[in-house]
């Protein structure tokens, strides 16, 4: 079993690692051989979108996933607590011998296109009747959080647009892993974007207290 990287965050600000996050640690690991296999002896750009705490951008650098060839991890918030709470967790763990560039950012807005070889999204699945406005100032804690969990109208309008950018944001042997929540509809979600040409594998699912989460991977066919 991988080591679980140690967190310490300001949960008023950022959100605290739950079953999601675990369940994808247990994901990533699953998925390590087949990761070093697809990118062996190559430099790997490595994504996360929506670091929050870092726990999953720090157990990638600490577990070197995909591989040890010295990938480059970008981890890309638009919160600004997140991002120091990910450089914090870094430090904490021993990983400042890892390339991270921390990037205050709106999705995958700042990506060069096609250049992601593995991206990691949990995003915030829970529906709402919107998704919430960024915050005007830093100090408006709450409203930081909820940017993090609240996914608008059944939970997928931050989701969907990462799905629709998905084409330019991976490279050509890129991978994708993002988190669904039953509610989302993932089997649909997952069907659609099969007849748009892309393979999508259910990679593992869990119930988490009253909710059933799952993890689809996703590589152009």
């Amino acid at each position: 079993m991988l080591p679980t990287p140690y967190i310490k965050c300001d949960y008023e600000t950022v959100y605290e690692p739950c079953e999601d996050s675990f369940l994808v640690l247990d994901c990533l690991e699953q998925e390590q051989s087949f990761l070093q296999t697809r990118f062996k002896h190559q430099l790997a750009i490595v994504c996360e979108l929506g670091p929050g705490s870092g726990i999953v951008t720090t157990f990638l650098m600490q577990n070197d996933i995909p591989n040890n060839e010295g990938s480059v991890y970008l981890a890309l918030d638009i919160s600004p607590w997140a991002l120091e709470a990910t450089q914090n967790t870094q430090k904490r763990n021993g990983c400042q011998n890892r390339y991270l560039s921390v990037i205050q950012s709106d999705l995958s807005k700042c990506l060069r296109r096609n250049s992601t070889d593995l991206l990691v999204f949990n995003p915030p699945y829970v529906p709402a009747e919107q998704v919430p406005e960024r915050p005007s100032h830093e100090d408006d804690k709450g409203q930081w959080l909820d940017l993090a969990l609240l996914g608008g109208e059944d939970g997928m309008v931050v989701t969907q647009e990462v799905l629709n950018q998905l084409d330019t944001i991976l490279s050509q042997e890129g991978v994708a892993y993002i988190l669904f929540c039953a509610r989302n509809k993932p089997e649909q979600v997952a069907e659609k974007m099969k007849q748009q040409g892309w393979s999508v594998d259910l990679i593992i699912n869990r119930k988490a207290g009253w909710e059933v989460l799952s993890i689809y991977r996703f590589t152009r066919s």
